[in-house]
């Protein structure tokens, strides 16, 4: 491999102008694709198998007029603190009439005539349905919405699918302006700091734009595009780093420019190349979850990252013969003393280090022990927006349940209308239930509705024992079926699969990447100790997000705000992301320690020489993709703000407690050991050369004609 990644390397230094026109030309057919094609993302979460889900799509065969796919909104109409909405009812009724009038509403319902008025008189609630689902409403229709509701004296709040969400800010802006930073003070150059982030951008406009105009054919969660984002720009950086300083390295050592780059993309990029398969298989593996959201977040994310490390290995050599010797130092960096301080004092007291490291990932780790895992919802948007401000209205005048309710559905051969009201009298006395509606026949007559409203919001630990509760009640049926659904009821079902998921996703993600990592290193006890490591690092990365996002404890800093709950996606979309990242730092570190050992080296002095080497520049690429993570932070959107923050954690824990301390301990007190591969599995595996022993033997092969251009 590295022979070949060698020859590309050199052909598109060489060929530098056609490679960049190529890559332009990818680029503006994919912008032109997104422009033409690209459609809104849906919200909305399915969880196919559950009975959650298998009732909401009965719900929506049996009752169509309920539009369960159409977009909806809650009107809070609430009167001053110590007044009530007492002579208000003609202008709450004018403001419904025309909120009736607006784009795309097909009902504004009365909350006098459906008794959505607190027993105070000071909160009511008008629900307001569509005709499309929220995906398709333009800003105008918004905008409609909010002005037609606008009631003077009055407190009008909104929340739901169909109101604005909050606007982005521009976090990652200042996490790439930060990474500019490092990269210019690891770098030395202004042209050589400002390559990654060039072929960054264009990686990710590629990435993007292709996954915007799939939109039209498949179906893409509108979180995607963001998290494809944060990953591919992190990832994009990072792999671009590696192959300049090796590039750098390669000059400084004597070969001509052309030659450097070959070389760098032979051995760097044969490093980036089992990188970023690591990340792909990671982010791939999530369509065995089953979920269709995961899927779409994986395969957009891992989509992104294969055209990084296509961009890597393509455009950053063409653009380095064009910078010619602007990329380069004016001197040869003295940081590598600082890694080789580092690596001779792990070395010489492994144990020590080894059990100071573990020990201190396992105390962060320890609040991981109390996840409770849910969906984010209008409770925990950003206090200063209009749906944050109507839920708290809406739990104050009616109770924290009205924002979750409950939705039975009866089935029963016979009258399903009394059978339904039998069901919810015993509904409804059952502990935990605040008040149940009466029941909504179909025009079949054979299936009922029945609305639940608990006592406790939709991620009260109360509502998830009243769901299991009730199913318990009918499970034996009796001739009377009873599902639960709902979009609380989902959530909590959509938490339970995930949950459920964690290990054999862990187990298949783990599993490829371990044969992965036996076929880079040639080695048994290296893949091990680098998943070993990686448990230790999502541990701990688990219990900084508890910490954080579950118990509050940096509530109000960066604008950070917890739920009480962690996102339920988030732990299997960490698993396959932080093994990504964890693998790339393994693969980058560990393949200059194995290139020594190749050498001849001992492998103490292979660990040594190694962390000299590479530990400079694994610690910028590591500050850079905490520095990019930690810009997504800002969010207002609570998921994107979970996950920058558990993916900057994760870097932190896994590049400087792991990677840089753990596994040089570990591959010193392991020695030659280390490197040990059974015969039978010597004989299996292909030779990778990922160090690129290989290339000594290999010429470059120069075309008839070609050009070489120095300077």
């Amino acid at each position: 491999m590295a022979v070949f990644l060698a020859r590309v390397g050199r052909f598109c230094f060489r060929r530098r102008w056609t490679v960049v026109l190529a890559w332009t030309g990818l680029l503006v057919a994919a912008l032109a694709g997104a422009a033409v094609l690209s459609e809104p993302g849906p919200d909305s979460f399915s969880v196919p198998g559950t009975e959650a889900q298998r009732a909401s799509d009965l719900v929506a065969r049996r009752f169509p007029q309920a539009g369960a796919d159409r977009a909806s909104a809650r009107i809070v109409f609430a009167a001053p603190a110590g007044r009530s909405l007492a002579g208000r009812r003609a202008d709450i009724e004018r403001a419904l009439a025309r909120i009736g009038a607006a784009p795309q509403v097909a009902e504004a319902a009365d909350p006098y005539a459906r008794r959505m008025v607190s027993a105070d008189g000071r909160v009511a609630m008008a629900e307001v349905a569509f005709r499309v689902p929220a995906y398709e409403l333009t800003g105008a229709d918004r905008d409609a919405l909010r002005g037609a509701a606008r009631v003077p004296g009055l407190r009008v709040e909104m929340s739901g699918d169909a109101v604005a969400p909050p606007q982005e800010g521009a976090g990652e802006l200042l996490g790439v302006a930060v990474a500019a930073i490092v990269l210019l003070a690891a770098l030395g150059s202004f042209v050589a700091a400002g390559l990654p982030l060039l072929t960054a951008a264009a990686g990710i406009a590629v990435g993007l734009s292709a996954v915007g105009a799939a939109t039209a054919f498949v179906e893409i969660d509108s979180d995607a595009p963001a998290l494809a984002l944060m990953l591919g720009l992190a990832v994009a950086i990072d792999y671009a780093l590696f192959i300049i300083s090796r590039y750098r390295q390669e000059v400084l050592d004597g070969r001509d420019l052309a030659d450097a780059a070959g070389r760098a993309a032979g051995t760097a990029g044969s490093a980036v190349v089992f990188a970023g398969l690591t990340v792909v298989i990671a982010l791939a593996g999530l369509a065995v979850v089953g979920i269709p959201v995961l899927t779409q977040l994986g395969l957009a994310a891992a989509f992104t990252v294969a055209v990084a490390v296509a961009v890597a290995l393509t455009l950053l050599p063409a653009l380095l013969g064009i910078a010619g010797r602007r990329a380069l130092p004016r001197r040869r960096a003295a940081g590598a003393s600082a890694g080789l301080r580092w690596g001779r004092f792990v070395t010489a007291r492994p144990v020590t280090v080894l059990l100071a490291a573990v020990a201190g990932l396992l105390v962060a780790a320890a609040p991981a022990l109390d996840l409770r895992l849910g969906l984010p919802d209008d409770g925990t948007a950003p206090p200063g927006t209009t749906q944050r401000r109507a839920y708290d209205l809406l739990a104050d005048g009616f109770g924290p349940g009205i924002n979750g309710p409950l939705l039975l559905v009866v089935q029963a051969p016979g009258d399903a209308k009394a059978a339904a009201r039998r069901v919810a009298s015993e509904v409804g006395s059952l502990g935990g239930v605040a008040s149940v509606d009466s029941p909504v026949v179909d025009r079949a007559g054979g299936t009922a509705l029945v609305r639940v409203v608990p006592d406790g919001g939709p991620t009260s630990e109360d509502t998830e024992d009243l769901i299991h509760a009730i199913r318990d009640r009918y499970r034996s049926g009796n001739g009377v079926a009873v599902a639960v659904t709902g979009q609380t009821a989902i959530d909590i079902d959509m938490s339970d699969k995930l949950a459920g998921a964690l290990v054999p996703y862990l187990a298949v993600v783990v599993g490829l990447a371990f044969l992965l990592l036996a076929l880079v290193f040639r080695s048994v006890l290296v893949p091990l100790k680098a998943t070993l490591g990686f448990l230790l690092s999502v541990a701990a990365t688990f219990g900084a997000v508890v910490a954080v996002f579950q118990w509050g404890s940096l509530d109000g800093l960066l604008g950070l705000h917890s739920s009480g709950v962690i996102v339920s996606l988030l732990p299997v979309m960490l698993i396959g992301m932080v093994f990504g990242l964890a693998m790339d730092y393994q693969v980058f570190l560990v393949t200059r320690m194995r290139e020594e050992h190749v050498r001849g080296a001992a492998p103490t002095d292979a660990v040594v020489t190694g962390l000299a080497q590479g530990g400079r520049v694994v610690t910028a690429a590591a500050v850079i993709m905490i520095s990019v993570f930690s810009g997504f932070v800002l969010s207002d959107t609570p998921m994107v703000q979970s996950f920058g923050f558990a993916l900057a954690a994760a870097v932190l824990f896994d590049a400087f407690a792991v990677r840089m301390t753990i596994v040089p301990a570990v591959m010193a007190l392991l020695g030659r050991a280390g490197w040990w591969l059974p015969a039978p599995l010597a004989r299996v595996l292909p030779h990778m050369d990922v160090e690129g022993a290989r290339l000594a033997d290999a010429p470059p092969r120069v075309a008839v004609g070609s050009s070489v251009e120095s300077e």
